[in-house]
């Protein structure tokens, strides 16, 4: 019968350790391998959502088209001399307009584009503007001139109240430039409000839509 010295003895592997040695290292270098794996798991998804979210936010801010602004900003008189009763009321102004462009891209407009001006259900002037462009981020203003006629039925009826009220309508039509490369159709309308002071002789409480 074997000896209890005999019973505990557990002879050495062929490299100096312990099965049960080999066994834990193995579980060890398992583990290890398991964890690291689980950590790149964790940077490959963290690493999709920033991409998600940057890719997000470059859509909803930089390739985001939005419609320029256009407006008649002001006005200045070259003659303005009022008229006498059945005495036709014509007058030379210089408006100045202004194209608002929030996009980061330029906005390129045609030559085609028209401004008209109204007095009631009558056109009283209009003028062509010139094709340009309005930088990215930036407002292009611009002067155009214009003939405004009246006729004399403003001088008879309404001269005297100090006040002449006008409307101006015009559409743009141009393209976006977004990084030199993607190009967005943008037809701009305009369409304000204003009152002719002929007592100041200056535009005020323009209103644009």
């Amino acid at each position: 019968m074997a000896t209890k010295d005999q019973q505990a003895y557990h002879p050495p592997t062929s490299n100096g350790y312990n099965r049960s040695d080999e066994e834990s290292t193995a579980t060890q270098a398992k583990e290890l391998r398991r964890q690291k794996y689980k950590k790149w798991i964790i940077y490959a998804i963290a690493f999709i959502i920033f991409q998600s979210a940057v890719i997000a936010l470059f859509t909803m801010t930089i390739m985001k088209v939005r419609n320029p602004k256009f407006r008649v900003r002001s006005a200045s008189f070259d003659n303005f001399d009022i008229p006498t009763a059945n005495t036709p009321f014509n007058l030379k102004a210089n408006f100045t307009l202004g194209i608002k462009n929030t996009n980061f891209g330029p906005y390129k407009y045609d030559n085609t584009s028209i401004i008209t001006f109204h007095y009631g259900a009558s056109e009283v002037g209009r003028a062509t503007i010139p094709k340009s462009k309005a930088q990215f981020r930036r407002t292009k203003k611009f002067t155009v001139p214009v003939e405004l006629a009246f006729g004399t039925s403003l001088a008879s009826d309404h001269i005297s109240s100090g006040m002449v009220n006008l409307t101006s309508q015009a559409k743009l039509t141009g393209k976006v430039e977004l990084m030199l490369i993607f190009k967005k159709k943008k037809a701009v309308n305009m369409n304000c409000t204003m009152a002719l002071n002929t007592s100041t002789k200056t535009l005020e409480n323009i209103k644009c839509k």
